[in-house]
């Protein structure tokens, strides 16, 4: 047997590139390995490092920094920058104040890089959350720092305070001693009681762009002696979403994976991602409405392995990255992406319009939340793809209008071997491919569609319904079964003025502000002619159901003051009229007599 301590030469085992960690020394992940240690080697947080460099040149410093933003930006690495630019001294004594120009290790750096410098303390607010700990600092502050320049305080994840810590925090924070300076670091920075915001200076760490990130994580692969595709280097960049740390976990991941050459294929089989040029060719057949390719295509992708909610994420990725491309060409130079993906992105953006790209996105943004609750995803996946193909280029309703118009309003418009029109329909000769009546869309659809035109030309040519009253519009409301329309006309309107084709109203408060253009769209549709509804200034007559209510009063006064009713509410003593019905006519032999000043109800007392 071998001894463990000491393995011979010959040994097995990968060959990962790069020099072998020393027999004893632990291996350091890449974050840990190349984190930033001085404001130069910081990446992608510019506007950062010039406040600091500026605050610093001027004599400037606040007693306190806030930095927020997502994981692994830079956070913590920033804070620990802060403290020991606030105390870079060095031997000789040239060093005097506070700098951010770092060249060498200074006395106190060292410790303060490794967090064990005793005037740099770090508090993790996560697991030290209530007013002890904030009272353990207020005491300590008060100190001189020992052998610093200043005495920092680094509390991570801030927002993990709990309410009583955050006050007792504020008097420290708003007048701390001179030797003091604080550095918070949050992502959930409307977590943080804005009494807290106040007293510090504010730093947003941005996202680092996927360019950025490429060259970091390539000069770091060559400083590792690792070799590693561009492509692989674009797909690692774009899956960390801007985080530096989350690039290098995978860099470093992705370098295990390997043994060997980083390429593009095994870092997509380690992340699980579809293979890109598939995507693209997906995307090809779908705007050609070449369903059997797209069908053979997924299917292929699913058999290897591939989560069809993952198929169809990178799809829906790739439709951004060819809107984006349409809209500002140059985003197709993006080095984040790869050569064949920019390329095809600029041939598509070039021949499919923003309406079948909107169109395809909703319906991919629809059909991935779909997919995600479906018992058979993949199946729910083709259907998806089905949709994408029938539906995504389907005319909008004016052009549907202007297709019927060219078409003289009479002739139906017939679907054949293919769907309405495919994506490419409206592209250039090269995307406009002629179909056969072979595939599952051809032998879907071989149906005439009705003649919608019929009856769109049948309403143009019927006579404009004429409105001479405002009685006659409510009772068109009513007709029409728009309740709510009818209700704003009794309750929320004053009459003013009508004539056919103008109506002008005075608008109570409790109306909708919406409800003079509904009400336009309405009567335009109802009437069959153009409406202009206004907003008048003048008073106006009374509501309708303003009238309604008087007409009702009169009636109960009315029947109050017959003798009749009178004798009825003296009986009863408490009783009262709440409601008088008109009866129906009685037939001439009836003894009663028409002068009566008011119907009797059917009861009129309670």
């Amino acid at each position: 047997m071998t001894d463990a301590g000491n393995p011979p030469n010959d040994q097995a085992g990968f060959n990962l590139g790069g020099e072998p960690a020393a027999a004893g020394t632990p291996y350091r992940v890449l974050a840990r390995k190349y984190r930033p240690s001085s404001f130069d080697d910081l990446i992608g947080q510019d506007a950062v490092v010039r406040t600091v460099s500026n605050a610093f040149e001027t004599g400037r410093i606040p007693q306190a920094w806030i930095l927020t933003g997502v994981r692994g930006v830079g956070k913590t690495t920033t804070a620990r920058i802060l403290a020991r630019a606030l105390n870079y001294e060095l031997p000789d004594g040239s060093i005097t104040k506070p700098t951010i120009h770092m060249p060498t290790l200074g006395v106190h750096c060292q410790a303060i890089m490794e967090s064990r410098h005793m005037d740099v303390l770090e508090m993790d607010a996560a697991s030290h959350t209530g007013v002890d700990d904030v009272r353990q600092i207020n005491d300590s502050v008060r100190y001189a720092p020992a052998s610093a320049r200043y005495k920092v305080y680094i509390i991570d994840e801030v927002h993990m305070l709990s309410t009583a810590a955050f006050n007792a925090f504020l008097k420290t924070l708003e007048e701390p001693p001179e030797h003091a300076k604080f550095v918070f670091a949050t992502t959930e920075i409307r977590k943080v009681p804005v009494t807290v915001l106040s007293r510090c200076q504010r730093f947003d760490l941005r996202r680092v762009d996927a360019d950025v990130l490429m060259g970091h994580l390539a000069s770091i692969a060559k400083k590792e002696n690792v070799e590693v595709e561009p492509e692989a280097l674009g797909i690692i960049a774009r899956a960390a979403e801007g985080s530096v740390r989350d690039s290098l976990s995978l860099l470093d991941q992705a370098i295990a994976h390997a043994a060997g050459t980083v390429r593009a294929d095994a870092v997509r089989q380690m992340l699980g991602l579809a293979d890109r040029t598939r995507v693209i060719e997906l995307f090809d057949s779908l705007a050609r409405g070449d369903i059997a390719s797209a069908f053979a295509e997924f299917r292929d992708q699913y058999d290897t392995g591939a989560d069809p909610i993952v198929v169809l994420s990178d799809l829906a990725e790739f439709v951004n990255f060819v809107t984006r491309v349409k809209i500002v060409p140059a985003t197709a130079d993006n080095v984040a992406f790869g050569e064949t993906e920019r390329l095809r992105a600029r041939d598509f953006a070039a021949k499919l319009s923003m309406r079948v790209l909107s169109r395809m996105w909703q319906m991919l943004l629809k059909g991935i939340a779909e997919v995600q609750a479906a018992t058979r995803p993949a199946a729910a996946g083709e259907m998806v793809l089905v949709r994408i193909a029938y539906v995504a280029d389907l005319p909008t309703p004016d052009e549907a209008i202007k297709m019927l118009e060219q078409n003289g309003g009479s002739s139906p418009v017939v679907t054949g071997s293919a769907a309405p029109r495919s994506a490419a329909a409206s592209a250039p000769s090269s995307m406009q491919q002629p179909r056969t009546s072979s595939g599952p869309r051809a032998s879907a659809e071989t149906s005439v569609r009705p003649h919608i035109s019929e009856p769109l030309a049948a309403a143009q040519s019927a006579p404009a319904l004429k409105l001479n009253s405002f009685a006659e519009l409510v009772a068109l409301a009513a007709e029409k079964r728009d309740i709510l329309t009818k209700a704003a006309l009794e309750a929320d309107v004053r009459l003013v003025r009508i004539e056919d084709g103008r109506l002008e109203l005075a608008l109570e408060r409790s109306a909708a502000r919406t409800l003079i253009n509904d009400l336009s769209r309405k009567l335009e549709q109802w009437t069959g002619r153009r409406w202009t509804v206004i907003v008048s200034n003048e008073a106006g007559q009374p509501t309708l159901r303003s009238q309604a209510e008087l007409q009702r009063s009169q009636r109960e006064r009315a029947a109050e003051a017959d003798p009749r009713v009178k004798e009825v509410l003296a009986r009863f003593p408490g009783a009262k009229v709440v409601e008088v019905r008109k009866l129906a006519a009685e037939p001439p032999e009836s003894d009663i007599s028409n002068d009566d000043p008011a119907e009797l109800p059917d009861s009129d007392e309670q």
